[in-house]
C-alpha cells in the first residue's frame, strides 16, 4: 500500500498540494473551535469525530469539485444509479483509507492523549439509508464506480430515520426509532439552489392522526438535494451520492398563525417532510403503502429532473440522450422512471411518441432482485389517479401499444397479453411495476447466474421469449476496500505481505494465494489472524451487549434479514437436533460451537418475529442446561447493521447460506465471508453456486434440494412424512411444540408448527434438515483438523476474486451502459 500513504489526496503531478499535516491539524482545530465553540481539550468524542470528518471533507473538496468540472468539460456518458436504499454504513474509516491519508490521521489523533481513535470511529452512526442486501449492493456499486473512474451519481432519499433500531426484550424483537440524523451529518452538503419542484395532484391532510390524500387540490413538493462524496480508492475520482429531502414550498402560514391556529400554520411543512421521514414505512396498512408510493414517485421525479438538467447543460440535441445518459433502476422501486422520462420527453421536450419511447428504452436499464412473486411490486391505479394522473395516462398508453404488439406477435395465445399486461385487472386494478420496468428498458438483468436463468424461464418467461436480447446476468460483487482491507486489517496485511497490494483494485490477484494454501507457515499465520479477529469480536460483544462467548469455539454465523426463505428456522432446528443428541448422550464428542444470528424482521412480519423469539429462547435454555452449557451456544446479536457485519464477518469460521434453493437472488453476504476466510455451508442457490465453482465444491459444504428439485416436488411434498419417518426431526419439533423452550409462555410457537406442518412447509425446511445435519457433521469433523480447515479456507479466499463489485461494475459499463472511465484532471 506504499502508493496510497501520502498525507494528501492523490492528485495529478501539476496540481498543488491539497493538504499537508500542518494544514490538516489547523483545519481540525479550526473546526473544533468555530463549529462547536470548544477548545480541543474540552471537546467531546462526537465533536472530535465531526472535526475529523469535516477536516477530511476539506481535504477532498477540491478533488470532488475537480471531478465535477472534468465531467462537465469532457461531456462523457454518465451513469445514474437510482435506488431506494444505500446502506453505506460509516464513512470515516472508509474515506480515510480510500483517500490514502490514514497514517497522518492516526498520527495526528494519537498525538493527543485525550483522543481515543476507536471511540472517535464508534461515535459515527451508521447512516440509516437502507435495510439489507439491496442497499448494501448499491453502496458497493457507487464506490466501485468511483474507483473505476466512471462518471456516475447515485440518487436516493435522505431518510431522517432508518428502518428501526432493534432491541431484544425477553427474546422478542422490539422496534425503536433509528434517528441517525439526530446530530448534523458532517459529510453532507445541502444544495438548495438545485431544489427540484415535484407536482402532486392532491393535497395531504391529517385525519385522526392518519395521512390522507384529498383529490382536486393540486400542490407540489420540494426536493432539496443533499450531496455526499463517494471516494474512489486512491482519491482520483470523487463521485456524488445525491439524497433528496422533502420540503413544502409554504414553510409557514403567517395568517393561520396570527389567528391562533399554531399547528395549522406549519402542518404543510410537517406533512411534506413526512415523505422522507422514515425508511420504508410499514406497508401492511393502506396508509403505509400510500406513503411508500409517494416516496418512490418523489425519488423518481427529483432524480430525473436533475438528470435532464445535467444533460441539457452540455447537450442541445435531445436525440443524444441515450448516448450521454444511462439510468439504472435498482429493482422495481424506481420503475416509475419509465413513465416520468416519457412525460419529460413528451411534455417538456415536445418530442413525438415514437422518438420519446425509443430514447426512454435505450436510456433505462433494470436490475431485478427477487424471485418471489409477492416481491414484484404492484401499485393500485387509485394511487396514480390521486398523486400523478399524467403518469397514469402515459402508462395506459404504453400498455395499450404494448398489448397490441403482443397480440400481433402471438395471435393464437389469447392469455399471453393478459399475463404480460402492465395493468392487472383482476380485483383492484393495479400497475405491475416489474412489467413496466421490463417493457420500458433495454436491459433486464438478474444478479447471479441461477437467478437470471430462473428469471428468464419462470418468473418473466413471456417477456424473455419476446425480448431475448434484453435479458442478461450480472453476478453481484462487494467492494474489497470495505469488506477486506478496512474490516480485516490483519488478514489484509498478511495478503499484501505475501502477494503485494494489487488485489485491492484487482481482486482476481487473490488467485496467487492458491499455492500458499499448501504452505504450513502461511496456514498458521492465517489461523492467527482469524483467532485475533475472534478475540476482538468477543471483546466488543461483551462490552456492548454483555454477552460472553468463547473465542476458541467454532463461530457459525447467519446474519441477514429474517425471512422464511432465508431459513433461520432451519438453522435453529439443527441446533435443537444437536441439543437433543447431547441430552440423549452427554458424553457425545462434538466440537464446541457458537451460533450467531443477526438480522431484523419487518415489523408486520409476525412469523419472522416469532422465529427471533425461538432463537433467543433456545439460546437461553441451552445456557441453563448443564449438558449443553459450554458446548453449544446461541447468540442473537441485536440491531444488525454494516458496522456489526464488519466486526463479525472477519471473526466467522462458518458462513450459513441456507436459503431454499431457487429463492435467493444472489446473496452478497456470502462473498464477504468467503474473502475473509470462512467456509460456506449452503444450498445450491444464488451466487453460492458460482462461489463453489470458483473454489471447488470439495471446499464447500453443500446440501439439500436444488432449485429444480424444489420446483418439481411442490405437488407431492409432505412435511408430515419427515416428521413421521425421521426420528431426529420429530424429536426437535416435539421439543418446540411441547413447550420445552417456552415453559413460561406455553403455545407461543404454535405459528411455527402451523407453518411447518399444517400449512405445508412452503420453504421446505424439513425436506433439507437431515441433509443439513449431515453436512454440519462433516463440517465439525474437518474443524478438528486445524491445518486441513485452514487449507480449505485459504483456497476459498483465493477463489473469491470474481466477487468484487469492481468486476460487476465493469460488466455493467461495457455490456449495458456503454460507459467508459473519465480520468479526472
Amino acid at each position: 500500500m506504499a502508493n496510497h500513504t501520502n498525507s494528501k489526496i492523490a492528485a495529478t503531478s501539476d496540481e498543488p498540494e491539497v493538504a499537508s499535516e500542518d494544514s490538516g491539524r489547523q483545519s481540525y482545530n479550526r473546526h473544533l473551535l468555530l463549529d462547536h465553540v470548544v477548545s480541543p481539550e474540552d471537546a467531546s468524542q462526537r465533536e472530535r469525530f465531526e472535526a475529523v470528518a469535516r477536516t477530511l471533507r476539506d481535504f477532498l473538496t477540491q478533488r470532488w469539485l475537480l471531478t465535477q468540472q472534468t465531467h462537465d468539460r469532457e461531456n462523457p456518458k454518465r451513469v445514474y444509479y437510482l435506488s431506494m436504499e444505500f446502506l453505506i454504513g460509516r464513512a470515516l474509516t472508509n474515506n480515510i483509507i480510500n483517500l490514502g491519508v490514514e497514517p497522518y490521521v492516526r498520527k495526528e489523533l494519537r498525538s493527543d492523549p485525550r483522543q481515543d481513535w476507536g471511540e472517535v470511529v464508534e461515535t459515527e452512526p451508521d447512516a440509516g439509508l437502507g435495510n439489507g442486501g439491496l442497499g448494501r449492493l448499491a453502496a458497493c456499486f457507487i464506490e466501485s464506480l468511483a474507483t473505476l473512474q466512471i462518471p456516475a451519481m447515485g440518487y436516493g432519499l435522505r431518510y431522517e430515520y432508518g428502518i428501526f433500531r432493534q432491541e431484544i426484550e425477553n427474546g422478542y424483537q422490539i422496534e425503536q426509532p433509528d434517528h441517525w440524523l439526530a446530530q448534523p451529518d458532517p459529510w453532507e452538503v445541502c444544495q438548495p439552489r438545485q431544489t427540484a419542484q415535484i407536482p402532486v395532484a392532491c393535497r395531504f391532510e391529517l385525519h385522526d392522526g392518519m395521512l390522507r390524500a384529498v383529490s382536486g387540490h393540486a400542490t407540489h413538493l420540494l426536493g432539496v438535494p443533499y450531496d455526499r462524496p463517494v471516494v474512489g480508492y486512491g482519491g482520483q475520482t470523487i463521485n456524488t451520492l445525491r439524497l433528496w429531502g422533502a420540503a413544502s414550498p409554504d414553510q409557514f402560514d403567517f395568517g393561520e398563525f396570527s389567528s391562533g391556529d399554531f399547528v395549522g400554520a406549519i402542518v404543510d411543512r410537517v406533512l411534506a417532510e413526512t415523505v422522507t421521514r422514515v425508511l420504508y414505512p410499514d406497508d401492511s396498512t393502506r396508509a403505509g403503502q400510500a406513503l411508500r408510493f409517494v416516496q418512490e414517485y418523489f425519488l423518481v421525479c427529483c432524480s430525473l429532473a436533475d438528470i435532464v438538467a445535467r444533460f441539457r447543460r452540455t447537450n442541445d440535441d435531445w436525440g443524444l440522450l441515450s448516448e450521454k445518459v444511462a439510468i439504472q433502476l435498482n429493482d422495481t422501486h424506481p420503475a416509475m422512471a419509465v413513465g416520468e422520462l416519457m412525460r419529460l420527453l413528451l411534455d417538456e421536450a415536445k418530442l413525438g411518441w415514437d422518438e420519446a419511447w425509443e430514447l426512454t428504452v435505450r436510456t433505462l436499464a433494470y436490475t431485478n432482485h427477487t424471485l418471489l412473486p409477492e416481491a414484484l411490486e404492484k401499485w393500485p391505479v387509485r394511487f396514480f389517479e390521486l398523486v400523478c394522473p399524467r403518469l397514469l395516462e402515459i402508462v395506459y398508453e404504453i400498455n395499450r401499444r404494448f398489448v397490441a404488439d403482443v397480440q400481433q406477435r402471438y395471435p393464437d395465445d389469447h392469455q399471453r397479453a393478459t399475463r404480460m399486461s402492465v395493468i392487472e385487472d383482476s380485483g383492484e386494478r393495479q400497475i405491475r411495476m416489474a412489467n413496466l420496468a421490463i417493457v420500458g428498458s433495454h436491459s433486464t438483468n438478474g444478479v447471479a447466474q441461477i437467478h437470471s436463468d430462473l428469471l428468464r424461464t419462470r418468473v418473466v418467461a413471456d417477456f424473455a421469449q419476446m425480448f431475448p436480447e434484453r435479458f442478461n446476468n450480472k453476478t453481484n460483487g462487494v467492494t474489497p476496500r470495505r469488506w477486506l482491507l478496512a474490516a480485516n486489517r490483519d488478514w489484509a496485511g498478511l495478503i499484501t505481505e505475501s502477494i503485494g497490494d494489487a488485489w485491492i483494485t484487482d481482486l482476481s490477484e487473490l488467485r496467487q494465494l492458491l499455492p500458499l494454501a499448501d504452505d504450513q507457515t502461511f496456514r498458521s499465520r492465517f489461523r492467527q489472524t482469524k483467532q485475533a479477529a475472534k478475540e476482538r469480536f468477543t471483546d466488543w460483544l461483551k462490552a456492548t451487549t454483555g454477552q460472553v462467548v468463547d473465542p476458541e469455539t467454532i463461530f457459525d454465523s447467519q446474519i441477514k434479514r429474517i425471512h422464511e426463505y432465508k431459513r433461520q428456522l432451519l438453522n435453529i432446528l439443527h441446533v435443537i437436533v444437536l441439543y437433543h443428541r447431547l441430552r440423549n448422550n452427554p458424553s457425545l464428542e462434538i466440537p464446541p460451537r457458537t451460533f450467531f444470528f443477526a438480522g431484523k424482521a419487518a415489523p408486520a412480519y409476525r412469523l419472522a418475529k416469532r422465529i427471533i423469539k425461538l432463537i433467543n429462547n433456545v439460546g437461553r435454555v441451552i445456557d441453563e442446561d448443564p449438558v449443553s452449557r459450554g458446548r453449544i451456544k446461541v447468540v442473537f446479536v441485536p440491531n444488525y447493521n454494516v458496522s456489526l457485519a464488519e466486526r463479525l464477518i472477519p471473526a466467522t469460521d462458518v458462513s450459513e447460506q441456507i436459503s431454499t434453493a431457487g429463492y435467493e437472488a444472489s446473496g452478497t453476504g456470502n462473498m464477504k465471508f468467503m474473502m475473509n476466510g470462512a467456509l460456506t455451508i449452503g444450498t445450491r442457490d444464488g451466487a453460492t453456486i458460482e462461489m463453489a465453482e470458483e473454489a471447488g465444491e470439495e471446499n464447500f459444504f453443500l446440501f439439500g434440494l436444488n432449485a429444480e428439485q424444489v420446483a418439481d416436488s411442490r405437488q407431492w411434498y409432505s412435511p408430515h412424512w419427515h416428521y413421521d419417518n425421521e426420528p431426529e426431526t420429530r424429536a426437535a419439533l416435539d421439543l418446540i411444540f411441547n413447550d420445552h423452550f417456552s415453559r413460561d409462555e406455553p403455545g407461543i410457537f404454535t405459528p411455527i408448527r402451523e407453518s411447518l406442518l399444517d400449512h405445508g412447509d412452503y420453504f421446505m425446511h424439513l425436506a433439507d434438515l437431515a441433509s443439513y445435519a449431515e453436512a454440519q457433521q462433516r463440517l465439525g469433523e474437518l474443524y478438528a483438523d486445524p491445518d486441513a480447515w485452514a487449507q480449505k479456507a485459504i483456497i476459498n479466499v483465493a477463489g473469491s476474486g470474481k466477487f468484487s463489485s469492481d468486476r460487476t461494475i465493469a460488466e455493467y459499463a461495457t455490456q449495458i451502459w456503454n460507459a467508459v472511465p473519465c480520468p479526472v484532471g
